[in-house]
C-alpha cells in the first residue's frame, strides 16, 4: 500500500513520540528518541559513497600500489602501536589489501553488509596499527566510520543484502544511526576548531607560505599574501572549523554551511597530498540534511542513473527502531503516516535489549571520542613537544616541523670503538616521523641496536635531533647525553629524554623573519639557520666544502666556538660574528646561564661561482651570436671543473619548457592512476599465484623488478 502521506521520518531530526504512557523516565526518553524510526536513504548514500572511496583510497594512501616498498624489506625498522604486532610475509600482506578491498566492495554494494565491514575493518586496522609514522586524522576517520557502518543499519536501503531478503529492504533505521554518525562529523570539525586556538595558529606561524598557491589568486585582488596567511588561512581556517560543524545542525544555517565546506574541502584537495580526505569529507555533508532527501532527488536524475536507485517510498518497520501505537495501522487499513503491521511481527513498542546495545554503544563512542583527543594527561609517554600521536586528537596542521639533522652515534661496549651510524639506513622512505617522538625512539633504538647484533656488536645509542616548530629557533628535541638503551618508556609516564620547547623564544619569530628576508634580499644565494641551545651543551657541525663563506653571529647568551682541526677557541657575546672554515668540524658551546641564540649564515661559493661563469657564457652568446658550447670553449679552459655544470644549467635555461594544458594535466593524471592500478593488481596477482601454487613470491618479485628496468612501465607511487 502505498503511503500518501508525509513520509516518517522526512524531516532532519525526528520529534519525540507520545507513548501515552505518562511522563517516562530521562533514560526512557532518551531511549525512546534514539531508537524513532528514519528514513534509511540518506544512510545509504554516505554507505554508497564512503565503499567507492575506500576502494580508491586502498591502492593510494593505504599503499597496496607500493606494498613491496613498504612492508618488503626485512632489514628496516617498524614502529607498530603495540611492540608484539608484526608484517606479515609480503606475499599476505597483498591478501590482506585483497581482503580489505573486498570489504570495501561490498560496504558499498550491501551485500553480505556487516561481513563486509568487519572484513574492511579488521584489516584498515591492523595496516593503520602497523606504522605510527603513517597516522593522520583522516586515516584515523576512516577507520571511525568503517566500525560505525558496521553497528548502524547501512545496507537497508538501495543494498544487494535488500534484494535477497526482502524484510530488510526499504526497512526503517533507528534515529541512532544518524545522530552517531553526524556527531562523529560535529566533533571532527568543531575539536579541530578548538585545537586552532592555539596561540600559533591564531597568530599565523603554523602554515606560512601556503598564499602562494593559485586558489588564492581572487584574494590577492585585496590583500598581501602575508595577509592571506594570516586572515584566510589561520583565522578563516579557525572560522570555519570552529562554526561549520555547528552551522550544519540547524535547517537554516546548513546551506551556507554547506558552501562554505565545500569550498574549503575543494580548496583542500588542490592544495595538499591528502588522498580521498577532501572527498570523503565532501560526502559526509549531505548526512545532516533530511533523511529522505536521495527521494527527492533521485526523481530528477536521468534516466540511465534512476534505474540503480528503487523509487519505492514506503518503508518497512524493522525490530531496530522503537513504534507509539498511535504509528501502528493493522494490515489492510489505509492510513496517512501509520506503520503497517501483520499479524507475524508486530513492531516494537517497548524497549528490548537489542534498543539498549545501539543506544549504550552511541553514548559509549560519543564519551570517547570526547575524550581521546584530551586524553594526553594520561598517556604522557607519547607527548612530546606537542601532545599524543598525532592522528586522533583532530590537530590537523597545527604544527609545521622543519628538521635540520638527526644524528645517531654509537659506542660498543665489547669493542669500545665509538662512531655514527647513518639513521635513513634503517627506515623505509615513508617513515620519517619517528624522530619526533620519545616512543618511536626507544622502538627504533632497540631495533638498531638488534640489527647490530648480528655483527657481534653490543650499543650504546645516542641520538641528536634538532628541529624548529612552527618558525622558532632550530633546537634539540632529546638529550643527546642519555644512552637511549638505558631508558625506561611507559605509555603513562613523561618521556624522561626529552628536551622542552624554548616557549620564552618564541617572541623571536618576528624579529628572525625580518632578518632571514633581509638576508635573501641581499643574495640570492644565501641561506640562514636561526638556532638556540641548552646551557651545558654543545651543537658540532661539519661545514662542506661548497659553502665556503659560512659565518656565526650570536643573538643572545655567551658561546664559545671551538675550531677543532685548527685548535682554536673564540668566545662570542650577543653581537660578535665568526667565520668558519669550510671542510672542518667546529663546535659551539654555550657557556651562559640562560638559552643561547645563534645564526649561521651560508653562502655557496660554488653556486655563486657557477652561475657567474654561466653569465659569462650567456653573454657571450649573445653578443657574438654563438651556439653555448662554442661560447664555452672560448670563455672557459678544458681544466675548469664546472665545465659540466655550466653546461647544464646553460641547456636547462634554453630547453623550452612546454606549459601543460588542462588537459595535458587530465591525460597525466589518467596515466599516473592506470600504472599505478596495474601495478597493485599486477603484484597482487603475483601474491595469490605464490600463496595457492606455493611459488617463490621473490622470485616474481625479481622477474617484475627486471621488466620494470627494461620497459620502465610498471611504477610505484609513494603517497604521503
Amino acid at each position: 500500500m502505498k503511503n500518501k502521506g508525509k513520509q516518517r521520518g522526512s524531516t532532519n531530526t525526528p520529534k519525540q513520540m507520545d507513548t501515552n504512557r505518562g511522563a517516562a523516565s530521562p533514560s526512557t526518553s532518551v531511549l525512546r528518541y534514539l531508537c524513532q524510526p528514519t528514513d534509511p536513504a540518506n544512510l545509504a548514500i554516505l554507505r554508497i559513497a564512503f565503499g567507492t572511496l575506500m576502494m580508491i583510497d586502498i591502492p593510494q594512501e593505504r599503499g597496496m600500489s607500493h606494498a613491496d616498498v613498504r612492508w618488503g624489506r626485512k632489514d628496516v625498522c617498524r614502529f607498530p602501536l603495540f611492540s608484539d604486532l608484526k608484517v606479515a610475509p609480503l606475499e599476505w600482506m597483498y591478501i590482506i589489501y585483497l581482503i580489505m578491498f573486498i570489504g570495501a566492495l561490498g560496504i558499498t554494494l550491501g551485500l553480505f553488509y556487516r561481513i563486509s565491514c568487519l572484513l574492511f575493518s579488521s584489516t584498515y586496522w591492523y595496516i593503520i596499527l602497523l606504522d605510527k609514522t603513517a597516522w593522520n586524522n583522516h586515516s584515523y576517520l576512516y577507520g571511525l566510520m568503517g566500525i560505525l557502518l558496521m553497528a548502524v543499519d547501512g545496507n537497508r536501503c538501495w543494498s544487494l543484502d535488500g534484494l535477497i531478503n526482502k524484510s530488510i529492504n526499504n526497512a526503517h533505521v533507528p534515529f541512532w544511526n544518524y545522530f552517531i554518525c553526524r556527531t562523529q562529523i560535529f566533533l571532527v570539525y568543531f575539536i579541530a576548531g578548538l585545537k586552532k586556538l592555539d596561540q600559533d595558529w591564531i597568530t599565523g606561524y603554523s602554515m606560512q607560505k601556503l598564499s602562494r598557491n593559485w586558489v588564492f589568486d581572487p584574494f590577492r585582488l585585496l590583500l598581501t599574501d602575508e595577509q592571506i596567511d594570516l586572515f584566510i588561512v589561520h583565522i578563516g581556517g579557525l572560522t570555519i572549523d570552529m562554526f561549520g560543524g555547528i552551522f550544519l545542525l540547524f535547517d537554516k544555517t546548513r546551506p551556507i554551511a554547506i558552501f562554505f565546506l565545500s569550498s574549503f574541502h575543494i580548496m583542500n584537495s588542490t592544495m595538499f597530498s591528502i588522498g580521498m580526505f577532501p572527498y570523503a569529507m565532501l560526502a559526509t555533508l549531505p548526512l545532516f540534511c533530511a533523511v529522505d532527501w536521495p527521494r527527492k532527488v533521485i526523481p530528477r536524475l536521468p534516466k540511465f542513473l534512476r534505474v540503480l536507485f528503487s523509487t519505492e517510498t514506503e518503508n518497512r518497520p524493522s525490530s531496530h527502531c522503537l513504534y507509539s501505537k498511535e504509528e501502528i495501522k493493522p494490515e489492510g487499513e489505509n492510513l496517512d503516516n501509520k506503520v503497517p503491521v501483520n499479524s507475524q511481527s508486530a513492531p516494537p513498542t517497548s524497549p528490548s535489549l537489542v534498543h539498549r546495545l545501539g543506544v549504550t554503544f552511541t553514548i559509549i563512542h560519543i564519551t570517547i571520542q570526547l575524550f581521546l583527543p584530551y586524553s594526553h594527561g594520561i598517556t604522557k609517554g607519547y607527548n612530546n613537544w606537542t601532545n599524543g600521536l598525532y592522528g586522533y586528537s583532530w590537530d590537523m596542521m597545527v604544527h609545521s616541523w622543519t628538521t635540520q639533522h638527526v644524528r645517531l652515534s654509537y659506542k660498543d661496549k665489547i669493542s669500545g670503538k665509538e662512531g655514527f651510524l647513518d639513521p635513513a639506513a634503517f627506515v623505509d622512505s615513508v617513515g620519517k616521523r619517528w624522530s619526533s617522538h620519545g616512543d618511536m625512539v626507544v622502538q627504533y633504538a632497540h631495533c638498531v641496536a638488534d640489527i647490530l647484533k648480528n655483527y657481534n656488536m653490543s650499543v650504546e645509542l645516542y641520538f641528536d635531533i634538532w628541529k624548529s616548530m612552527n618558525k622558532r629557533f632550530q633546537q634539540r628535541m632529546f638529550d643527546p647525553r642519555v644512552n637511549i638503551m638505558d631508558v625506561e618508556w611507559s605509555p603513562f609516564k613523561e618521556v624522561s629524554f626529552a628536551m622542552p620547547l624554548l616557549l620564552d623564544l618564541s617572541p623571536w619569530r618576528s624579529k628572525l623573519q625580518e632578518m632571514e628576508k633581509e638576508l635573501i634580499d641581499t643574495s640570492n644565494y644565501t641561506d640562514v639557520v636561526f638556532v638556540a641551545d641548552f646551557p651545558g651543551l654543545h651543537l658540532e657541525a661539519f661545514i662542506q666544502e661548497d659553502l665556503g663563506n659560512t659565518s656565526i653571529t650570536l643573538l643572545s647568551g655567551s658561546v664559545v666556538v671551538e675550531l677543532v682541526d685548527l685548535n682554536k677557541n673564540y668566545s662570542l657575546n650577543p653581537g660578535d660574528k665568526i667565520q668558519v672554515p669550510p671542510g672542518q668540524f667546529h663546535k659551539v658551546h654555550t657557556v651562559s646561564e640562560e638559552p643561547s641564540c645563534y645564526m649561521y649564515i651560508y653562502i655557496n661559493t660554488t653556486y655563486v661561482e657557477i652561475m657567474e661563469k654561466v653569465e659569462t657564457v650567456e653573454k657571450t652568446m649573445s653578443e657574438k651570436n654563438i651556439s653555448a658550447e662554442t661560447a664555452i670553449k672560448r670563455k672557459l679552459s678544458r681544466q675548469d671543473p664546472y665545465v659540466d655544470d655550466v653546461r647544464q644549467e646553460i641547456e636547462r635555461r634554453h630547453t623550452e619548457v612546454k606549459e601543460k594544458t588542462f588537459l595535458d594535466g587530465v591525460k597525466e593524471f589518467i596515466t599516473k592512476k592506470v600504472k599505478m592500478l596495474t601495478r597493485s593488481w599486477t603484484f597482487l596477482v603475483g601474491a595469490l599465484q605464490s600463496v595457492v601454487l606455493r611459488s617463490s613470491f621473490d622470485d616474481f618479485l625479481d622477474k617484475k623488478y627486471s621488466e620494470n628496468e627494461k620497459a620502465n612501465s610498471i611504477l610505484p607511487e609513494t603517497v604521503t
